[in-house]
């Protein structure tokens, strides 16, 4: 069969398409050329990275505290843990303000766990037993005791 004669640069994109593997150590090469380079210069900014403390430090107890404190609390309580949350106004009585209470670590956790009813408190605090885990609790209460004014 005979073809028509085409531009020299005509449908080598199509030529391409027909082997799609024909451009792949092309494509690897690039790559790990990228790689390369990126790393390089990158390296230096490795050191400004933070460092995370080891698990088992209060630090790292803090920092996970305030996470679960994020996700959990901060609804009612607020982000300045003060019982001013975006949903505290649906509430009477309202959130504890965490910044002031008085009451000991063991006692909180009793809340944390329980829920304000079964300790006497607001029927607005969950039981949160369910959904965190004892390190949680734990993590909670850390930070708690370090976002307390005096």
């Amino acid at each position: 069969m005979c073809h028509s004669p085409r531009h020299e640069n005509e449908g080598q994109g199509q030529v391409m398409a027909n082997y799609p593997n024909a451009s792949q150590p092309i494509r690897v090469l690039v790559s790990l050329a990228l790689l390369c380079a990126a790393s390089w210069g990158h390296a230096a900014d490795h050191a400004a990275l933070p460092k995370f403390p080891p698990k088992t430090t209060a630090e790292a107890g803090l920092i996970r505290g305030e996470s679960v404190y994020k996700r959990y609390c901060v609804l009612c309580h607020g982000v300045e843990a003060d019982g001013k949350g975006r949903a505290a106004k649906q509430y009477d009585p309202k959130p504890a303000d965490l910044t002031r209470s008085p009451f000991p670590p063991a006692y909180k956790e009793m809340i944390i766990k329980r829920g304000g009813e079964a300790v006497g408190r607001s029927k607005f605090m969950p039981p949160w037993d369910q959904e965190l885990t004892s390190e949680q609790v734990g993590d909670l209460l850390l930070f708690l005791e370090s976002i307390k004014v005096n």
